[in-house]
C-alpha cells in the first residue's frame, strides 16, 4: 500500500494535503466552535492552534484541508492516520469541520474521497476511531456502513484529561463496494 500525496476532488469537496497556503482559513475553520473540541483528543481552536498545526505539518500522518466545493471555503480538516503499509491498512480520522459544513453533503463527500483514495492505493483495512461519548460520530460511522468491532477502555487521554474510551469501526476491502455504492447515492440526493 503506497498512498499518493495528492489532491482529491469531487462534486461537494475537495481535500487538498495541507500546506502553509491554508494556514490562516485552517485558523478560522478550527476557531468556529470551541465546544466541538470537548470530545476531541487533541485541540486547534485559538490559543491551541499554533501547536496543532506544527503537528499537522509534519505527520506522521496525512493531513488534508477540506475545501467545500460550493463556495471555496476551508472548512475544516480530515486526514489519514497510523497508516501501516506492511499491514496494508490505515486509519481516517483527525476530523473537525465548522459548524455550517455539518450535516450536509461535505462530510460523507469527504469520507467518499479518503475511502476510494485508501482502497484505489492498496488498502486492505480502514479503520475510524471515536470517542464512546460521541453519538453524533458513532452514528455516522454507522450510517456510513461501516462495522463496529469493540470498545477499546481509557484508551487514551484527551486534551483536557478526561479518559476516553475509543470505539473502533472498520471497512475492508471486499466491503467497499457496497458502502460506495450506498455513499454514491446519497451523496446524488444533494444538490
Amino acid at each position: 500500500m503506497k498512498l499518493k500525496p495528492i489532491a482529491l476532488g469531487g462534486r461537494h469537496a475537495r481535500l487538498e494535503p495541507l500546506d502553509a497556503a491554508h494556514r490562516e482559513a485552517m485558523r478560522e475553520a478550527l476557531d468556529g466552535d470551541e465546544a466541538a473540541w470537548l470530545i476531541l483528543v487533541g485541540a486547534g481552536f485559538g490559543p491551541h492552534f499554533d501547536g496543532w498545526w506544527n503537528q499537522a505539518m509534519v505527520g506522521p500522518g496525512r493531513v488534508y484541508a477540506v475545501i467545500r466545493s460550493s463556495d471555496r471555503a476551508v472548512v475544516g480538516v480530515t486526514g489519514f492516520h497510523e497508516i501501516s503499509s506492511t499491514h496494508r491498512r490505515l486509519e481516517i480520522g483527525g476530523t473537525y469541520y465548522r459548524a455550517d459544513a455539518r450535516g450536509g453533503p461535505v462530510n460523507p463527500q469527504a469520507k467518499r474521497l479518503l475511502l476510494q483514495h485508501a482502497f484505489d492505493c492498496g488498502a486492505v483495512r480502514v479503520e475510524f476511531l471515536t470517542d464512546a461519548i460521541n453519538a453524533r460520530s458513532r452514528a455516522a460511522l454507522l450510517r456510513l456502513g461501516a462495522r463496529q468491532e469493540g470498545v477499546l477502555r481509557h484508551h487514551k487521554t484527551t486534551w483536557t484529561g478526561r479518559c476516553r474510551d475509543t470505539v473502533v469501526f472498520s471497512i475492508l476491502a471486499d466491503e467497499w463496494p457496497d458502502v460506495r455504492d450506498r455513499l454514491d447515492a446519497r451523496l446524488s440526493a444533494f444538490s
